[in-house]
């Protein structure tokens, strides 16, 4: 536990009660409840200085017990008249304006008719909550408002609704909905919070969540007197005491601790008795145990047992209305449970639990006092003693931000841990502290000195007050009673706390302790706190706490930046949390104490991370400079990636050449500052420096290095592919090198398919759909590796498409091709060995050599195994068949679609002399009765019309009849054979086929 002497309480009021109150409660905007006897005070607490009374009503009976419930807006209270005991609620209590104004009293599920009803719309009226066995505490639901009842062995749920009367017009009401079972503990008190049950005897606390839907668990019991599945009673407490106590001792069972499911192990009975008609419509239909805890008296405070019991049970909710970043977009104003608390104490002792999502002790309490009473806010635990209030620190904050973003704990947010000291953030003296409680930023105290203490205080000495134990100037109301005061403290506003807790580190500060850090740190929690709900923030203060989160995240970024601690690496998060640039951080470092000693490695860690992000900033030449020298100093492995970085564009090349010629290369790659000595001999213009660097290694290892630094190559400014000045003298001087270390890149998934693309494009200067020869190359280099990642059909597209526009616009390459035709054919099982006849449609004196590299390459692909022909077809039609080229590639497609009539026909009409070479390829298997069906037919039709290709179709002709006279026998032959045609002409052929058969039998 640590002590800070710091100032959460700001002004204060006294309510002007006119009776000393024995019961406080609070609530909502505004409500303040004095109970005393059977008369209540209400009063509306607004602003700093304004605490005026609102109305009086008479409760039915004296008050034991009285709650404010904000939704619903009503007051309900345990009363006792006449030796009976009644729970009663009082709704549309704003409306009293006189205590002998006219009260309506009625019975809860009572059905309210119109006519008579419109009298109460301005009466306070009062529900009478009938119960069987007698109540002992209550608790409302602080988000629906519905009211669980805890009585000795049972506990009633009745469900807030409103009865609507007319349509202008509904009253307040309740629903007995469930009552749950619970032996062997009598409550003391209980809280309720959205299904989650928290009861609490004496010495032992049982947390319980109802649930819905089907489950093996807990069924609800629908029968008045149902038994219980739950629990096996055997080795409950009361049997083992029972056989134990006697009249000269007493048995303390052990402590006991049991979480999660373990808490069935408790021996309590536990049964769900539901009173709706049906089983389907019940809310509540099992349970799930969250925490059993028993504690025992401890003998070591001189204290009787009886003094020894457990006190101010709570659960407290926190909820998310909005993102404490999101400063300026609209905010959700829907309430979502974030996570839920847990908190009760012993006198000496509180304990603080988390019960959402997992089941675990956060915080335990030491009080230097015995403490009588504890309120728990998101912020702060306040607790009372007989003479001082206390205020310590709470981490529901860090719990829930852990719960709610999965990005906590990461490079790119951060938070205090959940296990960090609490601490004592302030003691007040406040004399004779009976109650307290807790609303919006108002504490509520009710004390009355005892006439003793109050005389001996006014016997001592005078002291001058000192700032650990000075209380805040009370005042006194005209006419108020002796000895007793009704206190409204205000809680100081979060940002003026936090700077006070600011102030108070810089103490810490020059002696490098971890004070510095855990100050700062509940800074920074007090601040995220007052920022998870949102809905009770004007604007200007949710701004100002947005503001004054990012300054903590600033301060926290320096401590762990500058002190050398084992989380050192947590600079880096809140830097980023804090919207600090580089430059802004680097600015706040103090470099002539940093050059004195060794850099921190927070510090380091910071900068050299945020480097390797493409950061939008470009550093000035001195703060360049500095950071290329601290890193030379503490981290000479990293400067290499240090210099590469967009943001040390400014740096003096000559400074940068001297932090690198020193370098020992010893324990890391010496190729990679290799290349960026090269990359700085470039920024000086010594062309001869550079090539003597790049003439040290193998263009493999060169290519492994621009892997290992893929900033020496490209960069990323605003979003924006950049190649670098060292790339674009690789495009000129070694392009294949540049390619080859692109898809490198590539490969070690360091660059994506995209961002090649455009990167070529852009150090080419070509524009978006231009494409480069360059970027051409890489394509091919992409299909020769068969990357993984790599869209095998889209790739294939594209080199299609860029070689039929260059085909079709007889459009030369802009550099030359890195590899010809016959190398991709050797290199790449894609490319296919072009089929034969395809060299007599396209000679090679037809066209020049890129023309015919582009076609070959077009070719190669087409006939390869890998690429789907029909999605190219729609796109050849810029590729006319007229020329040399467009035939080819359309003769080849139609073949690949099996469209062999049609390819012959083509042929027959512009490339007669292709026929039978492509005849002799095509036309096999199931395909070969084309030669004799489709053929011979067009041979005969064309030998019998002449012309100037007479010779070139009668020779193609007789290579057919040769091949059909061996296919088919004399009879099918025969009838194949045209009736007019010449005798001598056939009849080596014929004579050939009446052979066949017996030259093959012998």
């Amino acid at each position: 536990m640590r002590l800070y002497n710091l100032h959460p309480f700001g002004s204060q009021q006294v309510a002007p009660c006119t009776r000393e109150p024995e019961r406080l409660c609070c609530g909502g905007p505004d409500a303040l409840f004095a109970a005393a006897g059977r008369r209540v005070e209400a009063f509306a607490v607004a602003g700093r200085e304004l605490c005026r009374p609102r109305c009086a009503f008479s409760a039915l009976g004296s008050v034991l017990r009285l709650l404010y419930s904000e939704p619903g807006d009503y007051l309900v209270m345990i009363e006792e008249k006449n030796g009976a005991t009644f729970v009663r609620a009082y709704a549309n209590w704003r409306r009293k304006r006189s205590e002998s104004s006219r009260v309506c009293v009625r019975m809860v599920g009572h059905s309210m008719e119109a006519p008579l009803s419109e009298g109460f719309r301005d009466q306070m009226s009062i529900v009478e909550i009938p119960l069987s066995e007698v109540p002992l505490c209550i608790s409302c639901c602080p988000v629906k408002g519905d009211l669980l009842v805890g009585c000795t062995d049972q506990f009633v749920l009745f469900t807030l609704k409103y009865q609507v009367v007319s349509e202008e017009f509904s009253v307040l009401d309740f629903e007995r909905s469930l009552v749950i079972h619970i032996n062997s503990i009598t409550p003391v008190e209980i809280s309720f919070c959205l299904g989650y049950v928290a009861v609490m005897s004496d010495l032992e606390v049982l947390i319980l969540k109802l649930e819905s839907g089907p489950k093996n668990a807990e069924r609800v019991n629908h029968h008045p007197h149902g038994t219980s599945d739950t629990m096996n009673q055997a080795e409950g407490p009361s049997s083992e005491t029972s056989q134990l106590e006697s009249d000269d001792f007493v048995f303390c069972q052990k402590p006991m601790e049991l979480l999660g499911e373990k808490s069935r192990q408790s021996g309590m009975s536990i049964t769900l008795e539901s009173t709706g008609l049906v089983e389907e419509k019940a809310e509540y239909l099992h349970i799930q145990h969250l925490l059993y805890r028993r504690f025992t008296p401890d003998i070591s405070f001189c204290v009787s047992s009886d003094d020894v019991r457990l006190h101010s049970l709570q659960l407290l909710p926190v909820y998310r209305t909005g993102s404490p970043l999101s400063d300026g977009e609209k905010l959700s104003q829907e309430k979502e449970l974030l996570s839920l608390f847990c908190f009760f104490s012993l006198p000496h002792v509180g304990y603080l639990y988390m019960v959402v999502k997992s089941v675990e002790l956060m915080s335990v309490y030491q009080y230097p006092e015995t403490a009588r009473q504890a309120v728990l806010t998101p912020q702060f635990l306040h607790v009372i003693t007989s003479n001082n209030l206390q205020c310590f620190t709470v981490r529901c904050s860090a719990a829930v931000a852990r719960e709610d973003d999965p990005y906590m704990d990461t490079t790119l947010k951060a938070c205090p841990p959940v296990s960090m000291d609490v601490c004592a953030l302030r003691i007040q003296l406040f004399i004779g502290l009976k109650a307290i409680c807790h609303f919006k930023n108002h504490i509520i105290l009710l004390t009355k000195a005892d006439p003793e203490a109050t005389e001996e205080r006014r016997e001592s000495p005078r002291r001058t007050p000192s700032r650990k134990n000075a209380s805040v100037q009370m005042r006194s109301p005209p006419g108020a009673g002796p000895g007793w005061n009704v206190y409204i403290v205000d809680t100081v506003p979060p940002v003026q706390l936090y700077k006070e807790m600011v102030d108070y580190s810089n103490t810490y500060k020059t002696v490098r302790t971890q004070s510095c850090i855990h100050l700062l740190s509940e800074a920074h929690l007090l601040i995220r706190a007052a920022l998870m709900d949102t809905q009770q923030l004007e604007p200007g203060e949710r701004a100002e706490l947005v503001e004054a989160f990012k300054e903590s995240c600033g301060h926290l970024g320096d401590c762990y930046s500058r002190l050398a601690t084992q989380h050192a690496h947590l600079a880096l998060p809140y830097y980023k949390m804090s919207s600090l640039s580089l430059a802004e951080v680097l600015a706040r470092v103090d470099w002539a104490e940093e050059e004195s000693q060794k850099y921190e490695r927070g510090l380091i860690f910071y900068i050299n991370h945020s480097l390797y992000e493409n950061l939008d900033e470009e550093l000035s030449g001195e703060l360049a400079a500095r950071v290329a020298e601290m890193f030379r100093v503490a981290e000479p492995k990293q400067l290499p990636h240090i210099l590469c970085s967009p943001s040390m564009k400014n740096i003096d090349p000559s400074l940068a050449w001297s932090c690198l010629r020193g370098l020992d290369t010893c324990g890391f790659s010496s190729v990679l500052v290799t290349l960026t000595r090269a990359a700085v001999a470039l920024k000086l213009g010594d062309l001869d420096l550079h090539r003597k660097e790049m003439q040290s290694h193998t263009e493999m290892q060169l290519v492994c290095g621009f892997i290992l630094e893929p900033r020496l190559l490209i960069q990323q400014r605003k979003g924006q592919i950049v190649p670098t000045q060292f790339a674009a003298h690789l495009k000129e001087t070694q392009p294949g090198l540049l390619v080859a270390s692109v898809l490198g890149l590539q490969k070690n998934n360091k660059i994506g398919i995209e961002e090649a693309d455009s990167f070529f494009k852009v150090l080419c200067g070509k524009g978006e759909d231009s494409i480069p020869q360059l970027l051409v190359d890489f394509w091919e280099a992409q299909l020769v590796s068969c990357l993984p990642d790599v869209v095998l059909q889209e790739l294939c597209f594209k080199l299609t498409s860029q070689y039929i526009w260059r085909l079709s616009k007889r459009q030369l390459p802009d550099t030359t091709p890195l590899r010809t035709s016959e190398d991709l054919i050797n290199a790449c099982s894609h490319y296919g060995l072009i089929y034969p006849w395809v060299h007599v449609l396209s000679p090679d004196s037809l066209a020049d050599k890129n023309y015919r590299e582009d076609l070959s390459k077009l070719q190669s692909l087409i006939c390869g195994p890998s690429f789907d022909i029909a999605s190219i077809v729609p796109f050849l039609e810029p590729l006319l068949e007229d020329s040399t080229a467009g035939l080819s590639i359309h003769i080849l497609c139609h073949t690949r679609l099996k469209e062999y009539e049609q390819c012959l026909d083509t042929l027959l009409d512009r490339c007669p002399e292709a026929v039978i070479p492509y005849a002799n390829h095509e036309l096999k298997d199931e395909h070969r009765t084309l030669w004799w069906k489709k053929l011979l037919p067009e041979l005969f039709q064309r030998v019998k019309c002449g012309g100037e290709k007479f010779q070139l179709h009668l020779a193609s002709l007789k290579e057919a009849l040769s091949v059909v006279a061996v296919e088919l026998e004399l009879r099918e032959f025969l009838t194949v054979l045209p009736e007019d045609g010449a005798a001598a002409f056939f009849l080596p052929y014929l004579l050939y086929c009446s052979r066949k058969k017996p030259l093959t039998l012998t």
